[in-house]
């Protein structure tokens, strides 16, 4: 097995379990729901014009790049995510996009949701770091992935 043969699958390597699958799909849909939110204006959101000024008016500039920025990863991240694809690398950049909303908007404001706190990103970090450690589990691609990469590695 190449090196990076060999990468690709510790990468994709998962458990045979379904905990992860009952992680990928609700963060999956949240994530992807506020990625368009920011990226796109679905869903009531500002889309990537909106989104950038009011990122740049907390601070977080170039407005519009950082909008980009997180919308993408949440997007892309959250559809990643449901199908269970790379599912470590993108948990591993989710969890720092939540880090750095919880730190830049909502840690000041305490914990409650009710007065825009950061319990909601703290459980979306959670979900996120959870499965960078598990994997996607059953009913992904990584573990199609994976299989896939050992069968071909046993052939040789």
């Amino acid at each position: 097995m190449n090196t990076f043969t060999h990468y690709l699958h510790t990468l994709t390597r998962t458990r045979d379990t379904y905990a992860g699958l009952a992680l990928r799909l609700p963060l999956g849909i949240i994530f992807a729901a506020h990625g368009a939110q920011k990226l796109f204006g679905w869903f009531g959101g500002y889309g990537l014009q909106g989104t950038g000024q009011w990122m740049a008016s907390i601070g977080l500039e170039p407005g519009v790049l950082m909008a980009a920025l997180a919308g993408s990863a949440e997007f892309f991240g959250g559809i990643f995510l449901l199908l269970g694809l790379f599912t470590r690398a993108t948990a591993l950049v989710l969890a720092f996009t939540m880090v750095v909303a919880i730190a830049s908007v909502h840690l000041s404001n305490g914990l409650f949701m009710s007065n825009d706190g950061y319990e909601f990103g703290l459980a979306l970090l959670a979900g996120a770091i959870s499965l960078m450690i598990s994997g996607a589990g059953n009913f992904s691609a990584d573990k199609t992935l994976a299989a896939a990469l050992a069968h071909a590695s046993a052939k040789n």
